[in-house]
């Protein structure tokens, strides 16, 4: 598509989502103390007025380097921080719990809904400025989430519209590895070796992609009557960090991070 069509596109797109009200607080989520943004840190982090950094859970934002010494920023990580600022910086929000309400860095963690109702993630899902980025003890609101991001990935707008950030095939995945990634294909077949679940991508597990999802994991999937082994022949969408394991991998910790799309 010509850029100018794909820019008058994504405005139209934009200016629909952002009056239908989509990025409203799912209910479910537990609102549990109220502060100020005082200050945003990158596009998915600000600080606030007691000092205490709030991580937006449930969502990745392009990522600022931040003092770690050899990390490179991610595309578009000084826009997400814009957007992010504009949506929240000196305003009042509630913060909510859709799970753990700590990270290992000692911020909260929390859904936030600013003081006329609109709710951060979703907004910075629908202007395609964050992923759905989720964790065993946090799924609060996957589905709605998964669902705003598809309409910007579908619509192109924001991170969607950089290669760096493009949905891989799994012939692909090889030149992504130590990334977060997205990958989207056909199971072609599962097994079950000493406990641990295989979906297999390609004709030889040795170095085609695959997922994987350990025995300690497999827990969730059985409380969510989801059974992966019958995933053979079905097209998935699978997030998660990709790394090297006879061929690129990525571990499947909880139900969320895929999604059966045929």
């Amino acid at each position: 598509m010509h850029s100018f069509w794909r820019f008058i596109v994504a405005v139209g797109f934009l200016a629909a989502t952002q009056s239908s009200g989509n990025a409203e607080l799912p209910s479910g989520l537990e609102p549990w103390r109220q502060a100020t943004v005082v200050e945003v840190v990158d596009g998915d982090t600000v600080v606030l007025d007691d000092g205490q950094e709030l991580r937006l859970v449930g969502i990745q934002a392009p990522k600022q380097p931040l003092g770690r010494p050899g990390f490179q920023a991610w595309p578009m990580a000084d826009e997400a921080q814009r957007t992010l600022a504009e949506l929240a910086l000196g305003r009042r929000i509630t913060l909510a719990a859709a799970g753990a309400r700590q990270d290992r860095h000692s911020r909260i963690l929390a859904h936030a809904e600013r003081d006329d109702g609109l709710w951060l993630q979703g907004a910075l899902l629908l202007r395609g400025m964050a992923r759905v980025y989720t964790f065993p003890d946090n799924t609060g609101a996957a589905a709605e989430m998964l669902a705003l991001e598809r309409q910007a990935r579908d619509a192109q707008v924001g991170i969607w519209a950089h290669p760096y950030y493009a949905v891989l095939d799994p012939s692909e995945t090889p030149g992504h590895i130590d990334r977060f990634a997205i990958v989207e294909a056909t199971v072609m077949a599962t097994d079950r070796v000493r406990g641990r679940v295989y979906l297999n991508f390609g004709p030889d597990w040795r170095e085609d992609f695959t997922v994987s999802i350990a025995p300690e994991d497999a827990d969730r999937f059985d409380a969510a009557s989801i059974d992966p082994l019958l995933w053979a022949g079905r097209r998935v969408r699978v997030r998660g960090w990709l790394y090297s394991r006879n061929g690129p991998m990525i571990d499947l910790t909880h139900p969320e991070q895929i999604e059966v799309i045929d």
